[in-house]
């Protein structure tokens, strides 16, 4: 179904999302590298639909091609500055907005386009080109937003605690080691921070810049 203009903001979590086994076994590392590989998959997918639709314009009448292709290369130069704009939301925010309006009226001129040519078969392949490369907008956005709960975070950061608190009770009587000390701090600050920054690959150093070349290098066709 066609997701335009206000579907993006829906939202949803599903087991895997929350980073769960399946047996319900909660696994935060698991879920964030899950999570992580899900939200690289997505920009490959998106690049996929937008280059699809835009071949496919080739089947419509020359005028409506002159009339799409524009906002075309306006859209993509949106999507690109929505995931560059991270972590500024607000500035995130305003760029998909306008990529929703965008998308409002690529699907009409591409659904007037197709009564025009008057072929079934051209209709049916524009508008599920047009209707994928929508659709995974509101995909990426929803992978963008769906995290843990903020007590599986203060959980992760309570076991920290915890554990050294136990080391340290355990080894008081012993002398003491600055390795094993500043080693096993670093042990859990590290695994915190990867676990984060998987999480949020937007704002680490961790991050997807390298596939989202994809849009990029796309959009460089379209000239």
């Amino acid at each position: 179904m066609r997701s335009g203009g206000q579907a993006h903001k829906l939202t949803f979590r599903n087991q895997e999302d929350r980073g769960e086994r399946r047996d319900g076994e909660p696994d935060l590392g698991r879920g964030a590298a899950a999570r992580f590989d899900t939200k690289r998959e997505l920009v490959v997918k998106e690049a996929n639909a937008i280059g699809t639709a835009w071949l496919r314009l080739d089947l419509l009448p020359d005028s409506a091609q002159q009339q799409l292709r524009p906002e075309f290369r306006n859209y993509v130069d949106e999507r690109i500055a929505v995931y560059r704009s991270i972590p500024d939301l607000a500035a995130a925010r305003l760029h998909i907005d306008r990529a929703a309006a965008m998308q409002n009226r690529i699907w009409s001129q591409a659904v007037a386009a197709c009564r025009g040519a008057g072929s079934p078969a051209t209709t049916s392949l524009v508008i599920s080109s047009f209707n994928d490369m929508i659709d995974i907008t509101t995909t990426r956005t929803v992978a963008l937003q769906t995290h843990p709960p903020a007590i599986i975070f203060m959980l992760l950061f309570g076991v920290a605690l915890a554990s050294s608190l136990l080391a340290g009770y355990g080894n008081a009587a012993k002398p003491r080691s600055w390795i094993h000390i500043l080693g096993f701090a670093a042990v859990l600050a590290i695994t915190a921070y990867i676990i984060l920054d998987l999480e949020y690959p937007r704002i680490g150093v961790i991050r997807l810049d390298a596939v989202d070349q994809l849009l990029a290098q796309l959009r460089q066709t379209m000239n």
